[in-house]
């Protein structure tokens, strides 16, 4: 039988050890405590995640317009638990200060592009994190989201041509009807007086 996936918060920490859980939990306890109200938690790949609501950012990922924009995630690995800061990858004033702040601590860190492994709460320094996540609001985020498009969302374009064919695609078609309809008026004229040119002429009575 297959596994079935967690679809609420309750049901993925339901599925974590012990330690894991604890760990998650005060992360999340954080994120949550610094959160731009315009920013939402749920389920999201698989994993607990923070991101902008189609609600407030309609256009959603580009890489997948059905889903929320996302903003962090935390994730339950294998070897660790993985902490993916959509936030921290898309800004590099971000990053920089982050990558700074969090090596101050004198804590190590285990990092990719974005995401950052850890595998006890000793490993987090939760004040970084809550300050990451403080520091960011969800309308900064969306523009500099948008900044790495030169401003407009990929889907907006998409949307803008697809608007634009539709409407060129509508026009054409008008045209080619008015101008079909015209030929058949012209035709209609032509047989018309050539049927008259035919017809034999009356004869006189006298």
């Amino acid at each position: 039988m297959a596994d079935i996936k967690p679809t609420t918060i309750a049901q993925y920490l339901a599925t974590l050890p012990p330690e894991r859980k604890k760990l998650i939990q005060a992360v999340r306890k954080t994120i949550k405590a610094n959160l731009d109200p315009k920013l939402r938690e749920g389920i999201q790949y698989g994993m607990i995640g923070y991101f902008v609501p189609h609600s407030v950012y309609p256009p959603g990922y580009h890489c997948d317009p059905k889903q929320p924009l996302p903003f962090a995630g935390i994730g339950n690995q294998k070897n660790h638990v993985g902490f993916y800061f959509f936030c921290v990858y898309q800004s590099e004033d971000v990053k920089n200060w982050f990558v700074d702040a969090w090596k101050k601590t004198g804590t190590k860190l285990d990092m990719g592009k974005a995401c950052i492994r850890v595998k006890t709460l000793d490993d987090v320094p939760l004040g970084v994190v809550g300050e990451l996540v403080r520091r960011v609001t969800a309308d900064e985020f969306i523009e500099t989201y948008e900044g790495h498009f030169g401003g407009t969302h990929p889907g907006k374009k998409a949307a803008a041509k697809k608007t634009a064919g539709r409407t060129t695609k509508t026009t054409a078609k008008k045209a080619t009807k008015k101008t079909s309809k015209s030929a058949s008026k012209r035709t209609s004229k032509k047989t018309a007086k050539t049927s008259r040119k035919k017809a034999p002429a009356r004869r006189s009575r006298g």
